[in-house]
């Protein structure tokens, strides 16, 4: 058998050779290529295999820009398949340039760096990047640190951009622009920072406005210009103030080197009109001022531009209690008021509103002294008495035991609704506690007056338990209906009262006109007195024996009576 190899064993070698590349040798792998043709579109390259594959001249050039291709240049090219059904092998540059797109992003995911793309297309939630070859997702919100509207100026240029994740196996990268313009914010805020320091007064741009402040551009870097630090006054939106693009001269107050925040003020550029304010606006001084806001605690009224002192909803009406301040005053209105106290250091004024008017109740003790007759509307009944609207808007009270005379107190309530128009008798007005006493029954004609004991009646007065002479109006069976006085209250006198003795209880020994003397005894449910012959005669035998009569002289109740008799000739 000869040594050297046969045309047969020599095909068997190239076939195995061959069959280890198809297995895994090229497959799936960017291998160097040198170009042995150019053929119109294409470019014929050569990789080493039993055949030459065929690669579009676009693969190797920008979209609009030549090729730059030429025979015998060596490309880098991705082997797909090593035979098709042409027998050609199955090349590609751009996944050539893809496969090391991706090397090189991997190692620079991996140490943090940034990566160059351009942002070529619009996708659903985001843009399309072009990483040299690699093709990455932009979400919007990783556009810019603030919302953009048009994202066209930034497209198609080459810029920055921070890989978040990604994923080789699913083809998947995620990238930033917003990540990378944070970063060199930082840098430059940090570098800004450094030349500026608490209390420098500074000139910056408004570039936005909240409702509880405005950033400032102090070059490069944004301050806030919070609300209440524009101005000593009520500022109840910052745009009352400033407008965007304004110029404006600050005062930096605080810098937070660890969170590079920066807290700029204007009002610490003018005069504090704290200054001095407990001598300008003593205790008890009556002032204007104009109510700038409402609470559900008080109202707040400025004084002058930057004194804002607080009127308690205690102090805002001295008969309305319990109420909304928006009941009783408005915003923007014009109101006196008084100070009650003044705190320097907390920067507080406590005002009054109705110390600076006359107390109600004062007012209403001038009007109507005691004694007086005033009308008014039932407000409401309790269980104790009547409430009646005064004017002045003062209620005063009338106590169940003063509605009326000869009644209980309940079924002198029942008398008497709510909205109905009464008068009374003004008994007393208590002015620190806010009170006012009336009475009613001492309006009653023949009925005690004020105090309990006594009342008017034409021009005489009617005491309980006192002798007066009566005149017989009308003779009934049950008794006699009687008029104190000329004109003055009638009254009855029952049967079992005409007398002590059965004969002189018999109403028919009466005429009409008759007069007679009889005891006021008290008051009906209508009100009227009532009177009793009985308890006349019953009270002179007990005076006569007082005075004359005593328990060992023997004298009998003829004689008594007799020297009482002669007594009062």
């Amino acid at each position: 058998m000869s040594s050297n190899p046969t045309r047969d064993d020599f095909a068997a070698l190239l076939d195995e050779t061959l069959g280890q590349a198809a297995n895994g040798g090229f497959e799936g792998r960017v291998v160097k290529g040198t170009v042995t043709a150019i053929e119109n579109d294409k470019a014929v390259i050569d990789v080493g295999l039993k055949s030459e594959g065929r690669v579009p001249l676009r693969e190797f050039a920008p979209a609009g820009q030549p090729h730059g291709l030429k025979v015998g240049d060596e490309v880098e090219v991705y082997v797909d398949r090593v035979e098709n059904a042409d027998g050609e092998a199955m090349l590609s540059r751009d996944r050539a340039r893809r496969e090391a797109a991706w090397d090189k992003l991997e190692n620079e995911f991996g140490e943090g760096k940034r990566v160059e793309g351009v942002i070529f297309g619009r996708v659903k939630g985001g843009f399309t990047v072009d990483l040299d070859g690699a093709v990455a997702f932009l979400p919007g919100s990783q556009v810019d640190i603030r919302p953009v509207r048009d994202v066209q100026p930034l497209m198609d240029i080459p810029q920055p951009f921070q890989i978040l994740k990604m994923d080789r196996r699913r083809g998947n990268i995620v990238v930033s622009r917003r990540a990378v313009l944070e970063e060199t914010r930082a840098e430059q805020r940090s570098g800004l920072i450094q030349n500026l320091k608490e209390g420098q007064i500074i000139e910056g741009v408004v570039k936005n406005i909240t409702d509880y402040g405005a950033f400032v551009d102090l070059g490069g870097i944004d301050g806030l210009l919070h609300v209440t630090d524009m101005s000593y006054k009520r500022v109840n939106h910052p745009s009352e103030v400033i407008a965007i693009g304004d110029t404006v001269r600050v005062q930096i107050i605080r810098i937070n080197q660890d969170t590079q925040r920066i807290s700029l003020g204007m009002k610490q550029l003018e005069s504090d009109p704290w200054e001095g304010v407990a001598a300008k606006y003593p205790v008890g001084a009556k002032l204007s001022g104009t109510v700038t806001n409402i609470t559900e605690y008080g109202a707040f009224v400025e004084l002058e531009a930057g004194i804002e002192g607080l009127v308690h909803v205690s102090e805002m009406s001295w008969t309305k209690k319990n109420v909304h301040p928006g009941k009783i005053v408005s915003t923007s209105q014009e109101v006196d008021v008084m100070v009650l106290e003044v705190d320097s250091d907390k920067r507080r004024i406590s005002l009054g509103l109705k110390q600076a008017q006359q107390n109600p109740w004062e007012g209403f003790a001038e009007r109507h002294p005691v004694g007086s007759v005033v009308e008014g509307e039932v407000k409401n009944a309790t269980e104790f008495g009547l409430f009646i609207g005064l004017d002045g808007d003062v209620d005063g009270m009338v106590h169940m035991s003063d509605i009326a005379w000869g009644i209980s107190g309940e079924d002198a309530l029942a008398l008497h609704r709510k909205g109905e128009q009464v008068k009374a008798v003004v008994l007393d007005v208590d002015v620190d506690k806010e009170r006012i006493s009336l009475g009613m029954k001492q309006l009653e004609k023949g009925a005690p007056a004020a105090g309990g004991t006594t009342a008017s009646s034409g021009g005489n007065a009617l005491r309980r338990g006192e002798v007066i002479t009566v005149t017989v109006l009308e003779v009934r069976d049950g008794g006699l209906e009687v008029q104190a006085g000329e004109d003055g209250a009638t009254g009855f006198i029952k049967r079992s009262d005409l007398g002590r003795d059965r004969d002189e209880q018999r109403p028919d020994r009466f005429q009409v006109g008759q007069k007679l003397d009889a005891m006021v005894t008290g008051f009906d449910r209508s009100k009227k007195p009532t009177f009793s012959v009985k308890a006349r005669q019953l009270a002179e035998e007990k005076e006569a024996v007082e005075q004359y009569g005593s328990s060992d002289a023997g004298a009998s109740l003829g004689d008594i009576l007799g020297a009482a008799l002669k007594a009062q000739r």
